[in-house]
């Protein structure tokens, strides 16, 4: 089965899509690169989010791209505690026709029991993707705990896997998609190097190459997002690039 590939909008990075007047404007270069689909960040929006992703959905439609919406919140607020805005979020991924929302973790289900976990999250529409983001609560065992005690849970689509982010938190990504595989359907394609004393994402050309370990790893068939930096002076030849690279591999 062939993977559907998606560029997630963040890895033209945030000034960027500013200087280009939105999202929106990013959708042709997307598009002409062969990608499925594109990851709308809600963090990139403008303040009127309604609007703009109503302008957003039609122009994917025209543009034959499918959706997914990355809200940049936590699922969980508290342990146990659903995050009180999910149906304002699961609202707004419905006007992009979004085949999923993402968030990460947050504080976990706690002693949720999965009926009463399936019962808070009965009125989603939009499948929920849980991603390991770069805070204590996107390291390996706390994502273990909770898709080993809550998955499959309906309407929890599975894992968002960032190959880079567990480097950000020490964490071994081999380790992590050992243990994780099973439940991804999803997967942030990303590099990183470290400099000094920071992480820093890179381009996968500029890096180790474990990434492709780590695709052999993945389930069949699992979308590819690219979320490593999309920079240069031709950048429809670089997202093509990449978007072919992906699809090969």
């Amino acid at each position: 089965m062939e993977r559907k590939i998606i560029v997630v909008t963040a890895a033209f990075g945030a000034e960027f899509v500013r200087q280009a007047g939105g999202q929106q404007n990013l959708i042709p270069i997307i598009a002409q690169s062969g990608a499925d689909g594109i990851e709308i960040r809600r963090e990139l929006l403008s303040l009127d989010v309604n609007e703009e992703l109503g302008l957003l959905q039609q122009q994917l439609d025209e543009h034959n791209l499918f959706a997914y919406y990355s809200v940049p919140e936590y699922l969980f607020t508290a342990a146990g505690v659903i995050n009180p805005r999910l149906a304002q979020f699961q609202h707004e991924a419905s006007l992009l026709n979004a085949r999923a929302i993402k968030f990460a973790l947050g504080a976990g289900a706690g002693q949720c029991s999965r009926q009463q976990l399936a019962a808070q999250l009965s009125s989603c529409t939009v499948p929920l993707l849980i991603e390991n983001d770069q805070t204590p609560t996107g390291k390996i065992q706390p994502m273990w705990d909770f898709f080993s005690h809550s998955y499959p849970l309906a309407p929890v689509q599975g894992m968002t896997f960032d190959m880079a982010n567990w480097l950000w938190v020490d964490e071994s990504p081999l380790a992590a998609a050992e243990l994780l595989a099973d439940v991804v359907s999803y997967c942030h394609v990303k590099a990183a190097h470290r400099t000094d004393s920071r992480w820093q994402a890179v381009s996968l050309d500029q890096s180790d190459g474990e990434w492709r370990t780590l695709l052999s790893m993945m389930p069949a068939g699992v979308p590819l997002g690219i979320e490593f930096p999309l920079e240069g002076d031709d950048l429809s030849s670089i997202v093509h690039y990449y978007v072919g690279l992906l699809r090969a591999a």
